[in-house]
């Protein structure tokens, strides 16, 4: 395997853990947790952060059913995303793809994104330290 996968799941596991929060162990079999792997065109790559920053900070604003998104760039490659995804069921995910703010981010960068891959997991532990209220 190549640097690049290392990091990648690195990433990953390190953004899992420190985002999502933990979950009762009688309920991890519930929740959704999806990696999402994008390439973005390099011209465009500015105007399609802006879009997700706001999708995603929405999404975990209004959305009690979304429990994590967190976005990252690849070091060498910033035109590399990968987001992960934790739902608190599949009918959160559903919802969530409904929601006028996904749908506006879908909308707008549609012609960004050159690539797109979705990989379903299944959670093991889902671990986060507590946030402090501000």
């Amino acid at each position: 395997m190549g640097h690049g996968v290392f990091f990648h799941i690195g990433a990953c596991l390190i953004a899992l853990a420190l985002a999502c929060g933990t979950a009762p162990a009688a309920g991890l079999q519930d929740r959704v947790v999806r990696m999402a792997e994008l390439e973005i065109d390099p011209a465009q790559l500015e105007a399609y952060k802006a879009a997700l920053k706001e999708e995603i900070e929405t999404s975990v604003r209004v959305e009690p059913g979304v429990l994590s998104l967190s976005a990252v760039a690849l070091k060498d490659d910033p035109a590399h995303i990968r987001i992960l995804e934790v739902y608190a069921d599949a009918a959160a995910y559903q919802a969530h793809l409904q929601t006028p703010h996904f749908l506006k981010y879908k909308s707008l960068t549609q012609k960004m994104v050159k690539s797109l891959k979705l990989i379903e997991t299944d959670p093991i532990v889902l671990g986060a330290k507590g946030q402090s209220a501000k």
